[in-house]
């Protein structure tokens, strides 16, 4: 089962990893306006996101991994902690202002550097809560063929926190944590309104 998985991987790991970086960012914004108790998916937004998730994120990933992988082979403590101070030092802001200018880029706003001025600084001080942990075990304990796979799989809980922020947050962990609890209490709200007898 897992050589059947890894397959189209061995083959093709570019397009492979790419194209799950790609759907799993899409995926993201879709959970952030499912959430959101939207009425209608917002088709538009999510092929956006899709759109810089697929040209950018992914194969900045693809490669960043591989670089980091020939440059510092293995995964003793000493290299692992190279790689990661690296990719949050380098890596991961570069990764949130593609995402806020590219977004806005496709979007065709006027002033595409808006969200990174306002949110950038707050979003890259989250993911330093986040993404350290999650790349320490990519880079200790996944093979660097799935690197960039597993790298989008945490992305998928990130790109749901960077769509919240660029529709409607700050970029701070507390925005999003009010977000849930106001979405949970409407939802709270609409289910005992159901209960309600007529």
């Amino acid at each position: 089962m897992r050589d059947a998985l890894l397959a189209p991987v061995r083959r093709f790991p570019w397009a492979t990893n790419v194209a799950l970086y790609g759907c799993l960012f899409a995926g993201g914004d879709f959970v952030h306006q499912c959430f959101s108790g939207k009425e209608r998916v917002d088709w538009t937004h999510t092929r956006n996101v899709a759109v810089v998730a697929f040209s950018f994120h992914g194969n900045f990933n693809f490669f960043w991994m591989r670089f980091l992988e020939r440059r510092f082979p293995g995964n003793a403590l000493r290299t692992v902690l190279r790689k990661l101070l690296l990719d949050q030092t380098v890596a991961a802001p570069l990764a949130i202002s593609a995402f806020y200018t590219g977004v806005s880029l496709v979007e065709g706003r006027d002033e595409i550097l808006q969200d990174w001025k306002e949110k950038f600084l707050n979003t890259y001080k989250t993911g330093l809560t986040y993404w350290p942990f999650m790349q320490f075990l990519n880079f200790a304990l996944v093979p660097p063929l799935i690197r960039t796979a597993f790298t989008g799989c945490c992305g998928f809980v990130w790109a749901t926190f960077l769509c919240f922020s660029h529709q409607s947050g700050d970029g701070t962990i507390t925005a999003a944590l009010d977000w849930i609890r106001d979405v949970e209490h409407k939802r709270e709200e609409r289910m005992s309104g159901k209960d309600r007898p007529e």
